[in-house]
């Protein structure tokens, strides 16, 4: 496998980002970073970012919860952040994040985790806590799920923006368009981010967001990740997912939903999760107003004090 690493420079004196790099070398060639801020003995809320952002989301969020006395832990995604970055697209399949994720997160020894996850990040750690439940004692899903392409046959209207965004991906991802469209890139990762945000975020902020990707072919990842979600019911994905959702209809530890109200990417998933997970039943579910689909630039506070609450409520 041939990896790109995004220089150190890049992300020096980025706005609200002071935190020291943390790195697992995986497969004896690819390396993962992760933020790590907090007491080793502090219980761990391990939150997991999506497309095409990284650990730079939880910015805002990791003070108050280290304040309160947590562990925070954020990695990247393989292609994104500070993590290496294949530069074959075929190496960007969805298993093999849940296996690279997985490795890491073994080889920290991570345990007593509140899991809150979000888009890919939902796709991933709702996989990887449904087959190490040992040590995950509760669960946040926020903007996210497990597609299985139930979704797509049951509402598909309320696909068609998904399916246009993957389809632009595509185009983009292709080299004889790709020179043609080589001026969207990186800028789609500041376009992308700032159409899922109701507040307008700043030039640093957008800045911060762009620096993983220098150039052109570091951007890999960002670009064949939305084609990797399953979406029809005869990919492969598709039914690995609904075996680790039959797996949550037993799951009985606190499960919260915490979705913003202008979120459309995952509209009304959250209903779902409430009705089908045991652990949902008891737990008073929050809504985040004023939020689109990247909750964490919008209301950071508010949600890491509905963290805070509801491991309080739920020891």
């Amino acid at each position: 496998m041939n990896v790109l690493r995004t220089p150190d420079e890049r992300f020096e004196n980025l706005l609200d980002y002071p935190f020291e790099p943390n790195y697992v070398e995986i497969d004896d060639q690819l390396r993962i970073h992760y933020v790590d801020e907090g007491s080793k003995n502090a219980e761990v809320i391990l939150m997991m970012h999506g497309q095409p952002t990284w650990s730079y989301l939880y910015r805002n969020m990791i003070p108050p919860l280290l304040k309160a006395g947590f562990r925070c832990v954020a990695p990247d995604l393989v292609g994104y952040g500070r993590s290496d970055k294949p530069t074959e697209a075929s190496d960007y399949t969805y298993q093999n994040q849940i296996n690279w994720l997985t490795k890491w997160l073994l080889s920290i020894d991570l345990k007593d985790i509140t899991l809150y996850c979000q888009d890919w990040g939902s796709l991933i750690g709702l996989r990887i806590a449904i087959e190490h439940q040992e040590r995950f004692n509760r669960i946040v899903l926020a903007n996210g799920s497990l597609p299985t392409g139930f979704e797509t046959e049951r509402w598909p209207n309320l696909m068609k923006p998904f399916f246009r965004w993957v389809n632009l991906t595509k185009v983009l991802s292709k080299k004889k368009s790709y020179s043609k469209y080589n001026y969207i890139f990186p800028a789609y990762v500041s376009w992308a981010i700032q159409g899922g945000t109701t507040r307008k975020l700043s030039e640093e902020e957008l800045n911060a967001y762009e620096a993983p990707f220098p150039e052109d072919e570091f951007l890999i990842g960002p670009q064949i990740m939305p084609s990797r979600v399953p979406m029809l019911r005869d990919n492969l994905e598709s039914k690995n997912n609904d075996a680790a959702r039959a797996k949550y209809k037993k799951w009985t530890k606190p499960f919260l939903t915490a979705f913003s109200t202008q979120d459309l990417t995952f509209k009304g998933a959250h209903i779902w999760w409430q009705n089908y997970v045991p652990g949902a039943a008891t737990v008073k579910h929050k809504m985040i107003r004023r939020a689109a689909h990247f909750l964490q630039d919008d209301k950071p506070v508010e949600i890491a004090e509905g963290i805070i609450d509801f491991i309080k409520n739920n020891p």
